[in-house]
């Protein structure tokens, strides 16, 4: 909602608002109708305005808006009607651009997201990865699969959907400013039930730290899951596809030179991630179990990914990982989530065990 009779102002703010993809409800005074000051995610009440709303009912989303930089009673006109923010043009126009933008598409509570990386390679990573994914979309959460490594051969593969119609990473390679939720969602392969982010055939694209780093913001605002699949090298774009995380699950085969292997990519993850947990596999050599993997790591053990009889073969059959519901693969996902769900309802976290959750 906006609210001013500054005509020069009022054209300022409907650009703002068309540059969000939002649009507004424009009032000259407070709206007449009942509720309609409640009802609006976002108030933005130019300077000319504000006395007129002096007494209205305390809200979030306010902010008084205007032009005057030197204004010395801008603050006490902020307080009587109770306004969050208080913005000048055009020094906030970028920061409100992204307000709006998130008042639009209804941002409730970020995605949980999660990344996944192999301790050494073939360790099963994407595998697992997908399996997330497939599984969460099938519980009904909404779901992103996002593939943050360029040599991966594609994930879109491991799920059977190379041809899938919709946008790749080289159509966001040259994304510096905010992207959509929505849009991003919308313009994405629908596979399984979820959304994925997958490479293209062509030549390699790198995709720089900006460009990563708004992908998966808006990712993120739509809720529910997110999971990404990266490489085991740490560059500027990984990073800030780790500073977003929630929870990182590293995959390390039962074997010492596997093990060796993780702990570069662990020390190198860890410079940025806070919370990075072990999932371990087997077969596992001789004295070595899930216990052991972990501890020497020195990180805390999800629990370790069974092995799933005939997994190749379903895929070739068009079944993605995960896609068997009484699968092994699937029940250790699906514990992972509903571990997940408990964190998310207690304080406190839940008590770690196979497949658990993020605290």
């Amino acid at each position: 909602m906006i609210v001013t009779s500054d005509a020069d102002l009022l054209d300022d703010l409907l650009r703002l608002c068309a540059a969000a993809g939002a649009v507004p409800e424009v009032h000259h005074g407070p709206p007449g109708e009942r509720g309609g000051w409640e009802r609006a995610p976002m108030v933005l009440v130019g300077d000319d305005a504000a006395p007129q709303f002096r007494g209205m009912p305390r809200r979030r989303g306010v902010m008084l808006v205007g032009r005057d930089q030197d204004d010395p009673d801008v603050w006490r006109r902020a307080v009587e009607i109770g306004a969050e923010y208080v913005l000048r043009l055009p020094d906030s126009e970028v920061w409100l651009v992204d307000q709006i933008a998130n008042a639009a598409e209804g941002v409730g509570g970020a995605a949980l997201t999660v990344g996944v990386m192999g301790g050494r390679g073939g360790s099963g990573a994407s595998t697992l990865a997908c399996a997330l994914a497939v599984t969460a979309a099938r519980s009904g959460r909404r779901a992103m699969l996002i593939d943050g490594d360029p040599l991966g051969g594609g994930i879109d593969v491991l799920l059977g959907g190379e041809e899938s119609q919709g946008l790749r990473w080289p159509d966001f390679a040259r994304s510096k400013g905010r992207v959509g939720g929505r849009a991003l969602e919308e313009a994405l392969p629908a596979l399984h039930g979820l959304r994925v982010l997958s490479w293209g055939r062509d030549d390699e694209v790198i995709v720089p730290p900006q460009a990563m780093r708004s992908v998966l913001a808006a990712a993120r605002r739509l809720g529910g899951v997110v999971i990404v699949d990266l490489p085991r090298r740490v560059d500027e774009s990984v990073a800030e596809a780790l500073a977003q995380l929630d929870v990182g699950l590293l995959v390390v085969p039962g074997e010492l030179r596997a093990v060796a292997a993780a702990q570069r990519v662990a020390s190198a993850a860890g410079m940025v991630l806070e919370d990075l947990r072990v999932v371990a596999r087997g077969p596992y050599t001789a004295g070595l179990d899930e216990q052991w993997v972990a501890q020497a790591l020195g990180l805390p053990l999800v629990g370790d990914l069974p092995m799933e009889v005939g997994l190749s073969v379903a895929q070739e059959g068009g079944s993605p990982p995960g896609g068997n519901p009484r699968g092994a693969l699937a029940r250790f996902c699906t514990a992972f989530w509903d571990a997940a769900d408990a964190a998310g309802r207690s304080a406190s976290g839940p008590a770690r065990h196979s497949a658990g959750g993020p605290r």
